[in-house]
C-alpha cells in the first residue's frame, strides 16, 4: 500500500523531472558539441520527444494541483454550493474529453507500434511517443476523478450544512 500511495503522491513529479532532465541534458549536449563544431543528429529529436511527453504529464500535474487553465469568472460570483457544482461539472465534461483523448490517442500509438515506424534518428517507435498521449491523458483522468470524489464530499457536506441550518432556524 506504500508504494501506491507513494506513487499516488509522486508519480508525475517523477516523470516530469526525468524528461526534463533528458530534454536539458541533449540539449546542452547539442550546445556544446555545436561548439566544438561537431552537431549530433540525435539530440534534436530525442529533446522533442521528451518535451512531448512532459506537456501530458504536465497536464495530469497540473489537475493533481488545480492548477489547469481554466474560466473562474462564475466562480468568484456564485456561494460555496454553486462553485462546487461548477466545478463538479466542469471535471466531468473534462472527464468525456480525456476519455475520448485516451481511446483515440491510444488507437493511434497502437496501429504505429503495429506498422513499426520508427523516428530516423534514434529509431524509437513512433508508438511510444504516441503513447504520450493515452498515458498522460489516462494520469490526467485519474486525476480528475479523484477531484471528483473530493468535490462530491464537499458536496454532500454543505448540503448537511444547510440541512443543519435549517433545523437550527
Amino acid at each position: 500500500m506504500k508504494i501506491i500511495h507513494w506513487l499516488d503522491r509522486h508519480i508525475e513529479e517523477v516523470l516530469l523531472v526525468l524528461f526534463t532532465t533528458i530534454m536539458v541534458a541533449v540539449i546542452f549536449l547539442q550546445v556544446v558539441m555545436r561548439q566544438l563544431d561537431s552537431s549530433l543528429s540525435w539530440t534534436e529529436e530525442l529533446a522533442r520527444y521528451s518535451f512531448i511527453w512532459l506537456v501530458y504529464i504536465g497536464i495530469s500535474y497540473g489537475v493533481k494541483k488545480d492548477r489547469h487553465i481554466k474560466v473562474d469568472v462564475l466562480l468568484l460570483v456564485l456561494k460555496n454550493k454553486g462553485k462546487i457544482i461548477l466545478t463538479i461539472i466542469a471535471n466531468l465534461l473534462f472527464i468525456a474529453f480525456a476519455i475520448f483523448v485516451i481511446r483515440y490517442g491510444y488507437d493511434i500509438a497502437s496501429q504505429l507500434l503495429a506498422f513499426g515506424q520508427k523516428s530516423p534518428a534514434n529509431q524509437i517507435p513512433m508508438g511510444l511517443i504516441y503513447l504520450a498521449t493515452p498515458v498522460g491523458m489516462g494520469l490526467t483522468l485519474i486525476r480528475l476523478v479523484q477531484n471528483l470524489v473530493k468535490h462530491i464530499k464537499a458536496l454532500k457536506h454543505e448540503m448537511n450544512q444547510d440541512k443543519k441550518v435549517e433545523k437550527l432556524g
